[in-house]
């Protein structure tokens, strides 16, 4: 039996503003969390300093300077047959501080040009309105998300740019990767939440966090819980052809072993990481689990009758989310303690590891396809998935990435296959579809792109674009609707 992707399938790439653009201090644009976020890689994380300092570099601050380049790139996407283009607005363009009485005319007409750009090569823009940064004068005055006055700027920022944008833009998602609030990697990436002094990004599962920064972090998704299901109606209200999603990091968790406490933990691991979030955005109510969570915890959120209406009439038009890899559970502490990293937990020893640690997992792709259609019901689409890698450039210039085509095309069966299961499957736009900074580890060592940029990761290069083997593949797949691959 033939197997094909839906005839309006929308194939194309993702990006977010503080890993490509650059410009940080351009044309009226304020300084975001993103820009107080130093270098790093595999061994040395990323430092949040709350002041910027001469012996650190910043990789935001220039990045691959698509903000100049936006043209050659979306170009280069036209040349693939992107059918969509996923990136984001940089809040601070539109309005520096955050709560400015007028928005930044230069933020909003770069954008519209970019908007316009992607309608004459005939692609759709899917713009993430908040996507891991947010203006750093609302983190410094009100502490970000936990601050329920955040949500009024969020919303006025999102009005403003939904009206100047009517008719160039109608797929829209809110928070990238919202359910990162639920982890404790989400305080300041995520929520805005200053931390007392300069500190890593990343940490461990296992180091201490108070209950007050715990308290703090939920409350501040909920704010945004808020503020997602406020801007959906207005998203509604301000042109009827608008689509809004949920965007949510896909953190896939199997039992280490068939014991069925290792099952009841891998249990807790999908509700808490997703289906929390899920539920909120596309069912418009908290689950039941949640109550159980909170209590335990020591948790109390204030919530209030308006804030359950905004949520119960925001609901999301479709479901978006991340998938890099998967992980597994096990109610062992010594395995649990060996693990560290909270994402991925610990090794599957059925699975190979990138370089960078993350295990290659596609058929926990469809699995999670399987998973999240059957409890939600709505639409959904892939909108980050990738390979991090090392790239070398031969001496003829040509870049051999076979082993990010590998990767991919197993991805694309395994969405090819869920289809089949029965999945309605929208799109796919994998991630960094140009090489840009990675979130994660501030490099440009790991990239994933089609289209080489010559930068390395002490901010030197050329910033020349090459195409890169897999240019070639993704455009001839995308040209066949997924039947060359």
């Amino acid at each position: 039996m033939d197997k094909h992707f839906p005839e309006n399938f929308l194939w194309g790439g993702a990006t977010a503003a503080n890993q490509c653009e650059g410009a940080w201090n351009e044309d009226g644009k304020g300084i975001s969390t993103a820009d107080m976020l130093t270098s790093g890689s595999r061994k040395n994380p990323r430092i949040f300093t709350r002041e910027h300092r001469a012996d650190c570099h910043y990789p935001s601050h220039e990045a691959i300077d698509h903000y100049h380049r936006y043209e050659e790139d979306i170009a280069l996407f036209a040349e693939m047959g992107f059918k969509i283009f996923r990136m984001s607005i940089a809040w601070t363009r539109i309005f520096p501080n955050g709560d400015d009485a007028q928005s930044n005319r230069a933020g909003i007409e770069h954008y519209r040009k970019v908007f316009e750009t992607c309608k004459k090569y005939g692609i759709e823009p899917l713009v993430t309105l908040s996507h891991y940064e947010m203006p750093y004068h609302l983190v410094k005055e009100y502490n970000g998300w936990a601050n329920r006055k955040t949500i009024e700027f969020f919303t006025k920022y999102c009005q403003t740019v939904m009206t100047e944008y009517k008719g160039l833009v109608k797929y829209w998602l809110t928070f990238n990767e919202i359910n990162i609030l639920a982890t404790q990697f989400g305080g300041l990436a995520a929520g805005g939440i200053m931390p007392e002094a300069d500190r890593p990004v990343m940490f461990t599962a296992f180091e201490k966090e108070s209950p007050q920064a715990q308290q703090l972090r939920f409350q501040a998704l909920h704010h945004q819980f808020v503020a997602s299901g406020r801007v959906v109606q207005l998203a509604h209200a301000i042109d009827p052809e608008n689509k809004v999603g949920c965007m949510i990091a896909g953190m896939v968790q199997y039992p280490y072993s068939p014991n069925p406490m290792d099952i009841l933990e891998a249990q807790k691991s999908m509700r808490l990481g997703n289906y929390l979030c899920g539920d909120v955005m596309v069912r418009g109510e908290y689950p039941a689990f949640s109550r159980r969570y909170f209590n335990e915890k020591g948790i109390t959120l204030d919530i209030t009758e308006s804030d359950l209406e905004a949520i119960k009439k925001g609901r999301v038009d479709f479901y978006s989310f991340s998938y890099y890899s998967s992980g597994c559970v096990s109610s062992d502490p010594e395995l649990r303690k060996q693990a560290g990293n909270m994402l991925f937990g610990v090794q599957n020893p059925h699975l190979k590891a990138s370089e960078w640690g993350w295990t290659i997992d596609p058929l926990g792709l469809r699995i999670f396809l399987n998973e999240l259609y059957d409890r939600y019901q709505v639409p959904l689409m892939v909108v980050e998935n990738g390979l991090g890698a090392v790239d070398k450039v031969e001496v003829d210039g040509s870049i051999h990435d076979d082993y990010r085509i590998a990767y991919l095309r197993q991805h694309v069966v395994a969405m090819r296959e869920a289809i089949e299961d029965g999945v309605d499957l929208m799109g796919y736009t994998p991630w960094g579809c140009i090489d840009l900074v990675s979130a994660s580890t501030g490099e440009m060592e790991k990239r994933y792109g089609f289209i080489y940029v010559d930068k390395d990761d002490n901010g030197n290069g050329t910033l020349k674009r090459s195409r890169k083997d897999s240019f070639y593949w993704y455009k001839k797949l995308i040209a066949s609707n997924g039947a060359e691959y």
